[in-house]
């Protein structure tokens, strides 16, 4: 949602937009991340030291009671945490790793059609959609395919240097014997 819109829908409603207000969505809208009230509030104050948690939670509130913010809570990933991030005009879906926490937004057309299934097949309007989708990202697949073959007893593979990849790959470590008994 654009800061005009922010403002406009503030002003419809008689809400004042305060110096510290507008820090306050300034911060939530161009991060670039998803803001928890503790973080937004350390940045905040970075910028207007007079600046105190009670005014960022009563903002957080009034926005979101206003459907101004949305409030996440990303898979619960950091336990009860909750994050903040201004309505956009384009729906994503929030893709969360569920071992590092990293968080990508995907946008695209299979959630507009998700949107419109649900409409004709329930016979709901939608309002809003919030969609999170929580799995390992690349990163952290490798890491959990090393952690699983150790657990099975095999030694990990050290990471390939540049030069390793483009010579002939080695041969496989041999398989331990099974003991008899």
């Amino acid at each position: 949602m654009a800061q005009g819109s922010i403002q406009g829908s503030l002003k419809e409603r008689g809400v004042r937009l305060t110096r510290q207000r507008q820090i306050l969505l300034d911060l939530i809208d161009k991060s670039g991340s998803h803001l928890d009230a503790e973080r937004l509030f350390q940045l905040a104050q970075e910028q207007d030291p007079k600046i105190n948690r009670v005014t960022v939670y009563r903002t957080l509130k009034m926005l979101k009671t206003g459907g101004l913010v949305d409030e996440l809570d990303l898979m619960h990933h950091e336990g009860d945490q909750h994050y903040y991030e201004t309505r956009l005009k384009q729906e994503h879906a929030h893709v969360i790793c569920l071992r590092c926490g990293k968080v990508e937004e995907f946008f695209g057309e299979p959630l507009s059609r998700l949107r419109k299934q649900v409409e004709t097949h329930l016979g709901y309007q939608v309002l809003i959609a919030r969609t999170e989708i929580g799995g390992y990202c690349a990163h952290c697949q490798t890491l959990r395919a090393r952690e699983f073959d150790e657990l099975r007893g095999r030694p990990p593979e050290p990471p390939k240097t540049s030069e390793e990849t483009e010579r002939k790959p080695r041969a496989a470590a041999p398989k331990p014997r099974a003991r008899r008994a």
